[in-house]
């Protein structure tokens, strides 16, 4: 009875040595290659890379069953907030003679359910709901764009604006050819 420990210890010693064991590579002259676990004349080693992995993220901590789930749900509600939120174009961004200019929204994590968009140009609302709005035609000078992404109870979960610029030359501009 003793020895069967021992034997089961040498055995997996010997299945874990196997595992670490140098794997070789020739390639032969028709260009096929040869691969051994022994040293071949010829040979080079061959560096393996460990196996990819995977580790699953914890498991989201349960709460306490004393909280009726009413209020729980309130609670992730409550707590809920968009990680960005960003108006397109950007800040500052020049446009010269653009036939239109693209405007939209960005948000991290994707829009919700029952979330509302109020997506604004200068003021003024473009679209009910839209993430994204086509301006034409485009008249020179600066333009706001502004976004407000409100929840079904009214209450505002992020806003971004941004300016934007759109140059159109005169034909009595000084140094025009």
């Amino acid at each position: 009875m003793k020895r069967l420990p021992l034997a089961i210890s040498f055995g997996m010693l010997i299945v874990a040595s196997a595992a670490l064991a140098t794997t070789y590579v020739r390639v032969e002259k028709d260009g096929t290659k040869t691969y051994s676990d022994r040293p071949l004349p010829g040979g080079q080693p061959v560096d393996l890379q460990p196996a990819q992995t995977y580790s699953a993220p914890p498991p989201p901590s349960t709460p306490s069953s004393s909280v009726p789930l009413e209020q729980r749900l309130l609670q992730e509600v409550d707590d809920f907030r968009y990680a960005s939120c960003a108006t397109s174009p950007r800040t500052d961004e020049t446009f010269t003679n653009p036939e239109s200019v693209n405007i939209g929204v960005t948000l991290q994590p994707p829009l919700r359910a029952g979330d509302i968009v109020d997506l604004r140009l200068d003021g003024n609302a473009v679209g009910s709901g839209a993430m994204s709005f086509n301006m034409r035609p485009v008249d020179r000078g600066s333009h706001t764009v502004s976004v407000t992404v409100k929840d079904r109870f009214g209450r505002s979960l992020c806003s971004s604006s941004s300016t934007f610029h759109v140059f159109r030359p005169s034909l009595n501009m000084p140094g025009r050819r």
